[in-house]
């Protein structure tokens, strides 16, 4: 015992004090070897645990004191209840977390199913009462869940054996070695997020609730430390604001934010809380500002001082502080757009409307400081995340506001269609996964999209612009329309890669929505394009085949619209095509557009006359106010179709589509059809009567001269009519 006594003593080491221990150890190794029974095999290994504990073991000691003793020793140093005379009663436990302490040492051996079964061990010194004997157990349990976070299957196996809970125990607690849990549990939400608050998020509220407090109530630098902290733990994946104890968190935030941006402070000081203030809006929306005019101007004071910073960073960069800088403006960005979407809001908005005026010109002004800084990115800065995320965030402004800065957006859609075309390119011939938003490009929701998809944020100002003359001749210059085409087949392929039925509205899905909105601009305003541009002709091919395969999908009534129609306008340009001949894929589409047409209205009893009415079909009610002006468009484009392809009529003909309008008119009052649907019936039989006899003929026998007359339809009375 004399040796190990010596090696144990405190103070600065002798020169030879590891070469001192590497002996004792030695003579400890060589005594479990030569041990007889039982009470020698004991007494070796406590005098190896207490070796181990007397200072650093290099790997080779460690494997050696491993391969000698295995896991079985400390095991049963964990279970033994009884003692030495005289010593505490958690001796032997101590001695069984030094030696895992010194296993955990090795990454290999920290990942063994000995060591992860041990965790609730560990959890559980951290939760007991501590005296001053123990600490070195508590510091050993840290040392072993540490180690076990670092192994591929450590977090996971942490978050579920309860390492979440009794880390949380004893930060709120400030339990010797607090500092150490707070930083473990940084680690854990960083990589299992949703998983720690899904299991813990009592014990996580817990923690936010201290942090908060001390939040509000500090008054020097740790307010701003706080700052930095407090984003790690605002869940993305579960809303604050569903539970009171985490609505309580916010509202302290909200009071020391409010403290904070209201004085006067460096950019060492307001950055911090600027970012905090970003994190809270991408996790629960403005939801966290109180309403009222108190609540309005600390919105209106977060969204200009945001402006503010974003024209200080890009107008007057300061080249030593690039990176850091970055990572606030990205911040302000998230402000800003939360900005846009509160000036835009006509009902419930925390603004008022002087407010929003202001805002909105501050904005602009942030506006032209991001295109001016996209205008001299380089070649070698296109991957940089922060190029996206200003890419992502005018887009945000562009899908709303296109009037103001126009010249300067015109200018810079050139380098915008090469942008988004460089990491189109990119992300498809790497085959990279569809992932959702980059942090940089600030938080999105759900959906599946290219890892930085640029097109995505673009498309609701590109749809805007390519109404509009020089901007729609730009974006054709710089080739959009055929990015735009192949990048739509992607997303279609992307959202029908899932087996049965299409998921719930996903950002893919929105994406195709608004590229078909552009495409039906420039159908209308470019259709010689629509005939040269080869890719057309491919998507026409997708459409054709896309319809039959929606329509019959729940939920996704609005993407089949306009499908539907996008591809009747361009059925009308490309008639002659190749992929328009009277193929099966024709006939399906065609069928799936007549189907869609006639079953979005229905006779229903109007309780206010007694009589029935024409109203849209339960089916197409809820979502009739983004598909009906598609739909009164697919009708028009439909009468343009059937004198271009002499098959149409006969499809009309086996949907009986006539036989059940004419049932339809011939029921409901009148009254109840506004002319724009009776011009909208009148166009597509005017048609089928003119290019068919047997759909003439279908009409004229279901009395169609006479609810003609009743209707107003002059242009089918005089058809009818003729012979």
């Amino acid at each position: 015992a004399g040796p190990i006594a010596m090696a144990s003593g405190s103070g600065a080491a002798p020169k030879g004090a590891a070469g001192a221990r590497s002996a004792t150890l030695k003579r400890c190794l060589d005594m479990l070897r030569d041990a007889s029974n039982d009470s020698e095999q004991f007494a070796a290994l406590l005098l190896v645990t207490k070796a181990v504990k007397a200072g650093e073991v290099d790997s080779k000691t460690r494997r050696q004191i491993f391969d000698a003793i295995g896991f079985t020793f400390p095991n049963r140093l964990l279970t033994s209840r009884e003692p030495p005379s005289g010593c505490p009663e958690h001796t032997f436990r101590a001695l069984g977390l030094t030696l895992l302490a010194c296993f955990c040492t090795d990454p290999e051996l920290a990942g063994h199913s000995q060591i992860l079964n041990k965790i609730p061990t560990f959890n559980d010194v951290l939760v007991s009462p501590c005296d001053p004997d123990s600490t070195s157990m508590i510091d050993d349990a840290y040392q072993c869940l540490t180690a076990v976070m670092a192994t591929p299957r450590g977090p996971r196996e942490l978050v579920t054996k309860g390492t979440v809970a009794a880390l949380c125990h004893a930060y709120v607690n400030g339990n010797y070695g607090s500092d150490r849990a707070l930083t473990l549990l940084l680690g854990l939400l960083a990589v299992a997020e949703a998983k720690c608050w899904q299991r813990d998020a009592e014990h996580l509220l817990a923690v936010l609730s201290k942090l908060t407090e001390e939040f509000l109530n500090a008054e020097d630098m740790t307010k701003f430390e706080l700052c930095e902290l407090l984003p790690h733990f605002i869940p993305l994946s579960s809303p604050l604001t569903r539970d009171s104890k985490g609505s309580e968190c916010l509202h302290r935030i909200y009071k020391g934010l409010a403290k904070i941006l209201g004085s006067k402070l460096s950019h060492s000081q307001r950055d911090p809380a600027l970012k905090l203030a970003a994190c809270l809006m991408q996790a629960c929306g403005p939801e966290w500002i109180p309403a009222g005019s108190t609540g309005s101007k600390f919105l209106a004071l977060l969204v200009n001082l945001a402006c503010v910073e974003v024209r200080l960073a890009l107008e007057e960069p300061d080249p030593m502080d690039t990176e850091r800088k970055k990572e606030v403006v990205t911040a302000c960005y998230v402000l800003m757009e939360m900005g846009i979407q509160e000036c835009l809001k006509e009902e419930e908005s925390l603004l008022e409307e002087a407010q929003k005026m202001q805002l909105i010109r501050i904005m602009e002004e942030a506006f032209g400081a991001i295109i001016y800084y996209l205008r001299q990115v380089t070649e070698e800065e296109l991957q940089d995340p922060f190029v996206f995320a200003s890419v992502r965030i005018l887009g945000a402004w562009l899908a709303e506001e296109t009037s103001a800065l126009k010249q300067e957006i015109c200018e810079l859609l050139p380098f915008l269609v090469r942008y988004a075309k460089k990491l189109f390119n990119s992300g498809t011939a790497e085959g990279l996964p569809q992932a959702e938003g980059v942090q940089a490009g600030l938080a999105s929701t759900e959906g599946s999209v290219l890892p930085q998809d640029a097109l995505r944020f673009l498309l609701p100002g590109f749809c805007h612009l390519t109404a509009e003359d020089r901007p729609r001749e730009i974006l054709i210059s710089e080739g959009a329309p055929a990015l735009l085409c192949d990048y739509f087949l992607h997303q279609w392929k992307v959202l029908t890669s899932e087996p049965g039925s299409l998921t719930p509205l996903t950002s893919t899905e929105m994406s195709l929505q608004t590229a078909c909105g552009i495409f039906l601009n420039l159908v209308v305003t470019a259709p010689d394009l629509i005939r040269q541009e080869k890719t057309f002709c491919s998507l026409m091919d997708t459409l054709l085949k896309a319809l039959p395969f929606l329509l019959p999908q729940k939920d996704h009534l609005v993407l089949a619209a306009n499908v539907a129609t996008l591809g009747l306008m361009m059925a009308r340009v490309l008639a002659s095509s190749a992929v328009l001949q009277e193929t099966q894929s024709t006939k399906e589409f065609f069928g799936a557009t007549i189907r869609f047409l006639s079953e979005a209205h229905t006779a229903q009893a109007d309780p206010s006359s007694h009589q029935l009415a024409l109203a849209v079909s339960p089916a197409y009610a809820s979502a009739w106010g983004d598909i009906g002006e598609l739909w009164f468009l697919g009708m028009q484009a439909l009468a343009g179709c059937v004198p271009l392809f002499p098959w149409l009529p006969q499809a009309v003909l086996q949907a009986r589509w006539l036989e059940a309008l004419s049932e339809v008119l011939a029921r409901v009052a009148p009254a109840s059809v506004d002319f724009e649907l009776v011009a909208a019936f009148q166009g597509v039989l005017v048609e089928l009567a003119r290019a068919s006899k047997p759909c003439r003929e279908v009409i004229l026998s279901h009395n169609g001269e006479e609810w003609a007359n009743l209707y107003g339809m002059a242009a089918l009375e005089q058809c009818l009519s003729e012979q």
